[in-house]
């Protein structure tokens, strides 16, 4: 029988949930079938213009870093405070609590079956490996410097033909660089990845949160495509219903765009999706569009150089539920 999937229940590794703020502590529920608690929880209020937050178990609940920001870590004690069996309890901080504030939240739980791995490590100074736990190839590894206001790092796999030798910034829209002294121009492996001497990714004494992700088939999928600049864009093929799409041109200068299948589940006229600036603090866009969510991946449906300028694009993209699942039975088209 074909292998169609690794992981039949995507909501068991990944949820976006939504959220009213109260401005009073608040427990929030993710809205998947399934229960999951998170070891990542990014969140970002829809209607103001905070920064977006990220918190995870390994640094530890209230500790804080902005993905559109080079800041140091910053300790939150009304931010997200725990998290439960299947979901996190915030604080009043605005940015994830604001009242009467819609908020979005993208979720995963850390788990070697879904490819997913958090790795807090210690700087030399000096080129180095650093283990990971998931048994297979990263294809997507986001650094970020915790003690100094060093700009976040992005290894993707299929960013240039030797992505190794080159990097992206996640809160910048800087297009992608050549540089030794970030994966030391050593591809990763299945059981290390490799650091050169950049302060960004390794100075001495100083501490880094690493998010390592591998691919699963029929759950996540980090790859490339070539825009073409036209309405009738490009179509690319993930294998799965797609829950969450990251977006970033990496020839050419731009943001990063996130969009899920949440805050606007239906494809509409001309492929409109709510979408959110990864390197920007503003509220969301309403009128945001780009693209429809299919049954196998996603279309892209405008100009837009962002998503479908000439050049290489890169994407990461998680499922909501896998185009076939491992007993053989297809998922509903949108």
């Amino acid at each position: 029988m074909a292998v169609y999937t690794t992981i039949d229940d995507p909501e068991a590794y990944f949820q976006t949930a939504l959220h009213a703020g109260t401005g009073s502590e608040l427990a929030v529920t993710l809205p998947g079938d399934t229960d999951m608690q998170p070891n990542l929880t990014w969140i970002k209020n829809r209607s103001s213009d905070y920064s977006h937050r990220l918190y995870d178990s390994v640094r530890g609940a209230t500790k804080l870093l902005y993905p559109d920001l080079a800041d140091v870590e910053g300790t939150d004690a009304q931010g997200v405070k725990s998290w439960q069996s299947d979901g996190f309890t915030v604080g009043t901080d605005g940015g994830i609590n604001e009242n009467t504030s819609a908020i979005v939240s993208w979720n995963w739980k850390e788990s070697a079956t879904a490819g997913f791995d958090i790795v807090s490590y210690a700087g030399t100074g000096s080129a180095k490996t650093e283990s990971h736990s998931l048994s297979a190839v990263p294809k997507l590894i986001i650094v970020k410097n915790r003690s100094a206001n060093d700009a976040w790092q992005v290894y993707h796999g299929a960013n240039t033909a030797a992505p190794e030798t080159d990097y992206l910034v996640l809160n910048t829209t800087a297009a992608t660089a050549d540089a030794a002294d970030r994966w030391n121009d050593t591809a990763p492996t299945s059981s290390v990845f490799s650091l050169g001497d950049g302060v960004e990714v390794n100075t001495n004494t100083e501490n880094y949160i690493a998010y390592c992700f591998a691919e699963k088939q029929g759950y996540s999928k980090f790859g490339s495509y070539t825009g073409n600049a036209n309405n009738d864009g490009p179509f690319i093929f993930t294998g799965f219903k797609p829950a969450f799409v990251m977006i970033k041109i990496a020839t050419a200068v731009n943001d990063w765009n996130v969009w899920d299948n949440k805050r606007d589940p239906t494809n509409t006229s001309g492929g409109a999706h709510i979408r959110s600036r990864v390197n920007l603090s503003e509220a969301e866009n309403p009128n945001s569009d780009g693209f429809d969510i299919l049954s196998n991946g996603f279309k892209i449906r405008n100009t837009y150089s962002e998503w479908n300028a000439s050049g290489t694009l890169i994407y990461a993209a998680f499922a909501e539920s896998p185009l076939v699942n491992s007993k053989g039975v297809p998922n509903n088209a949108r």
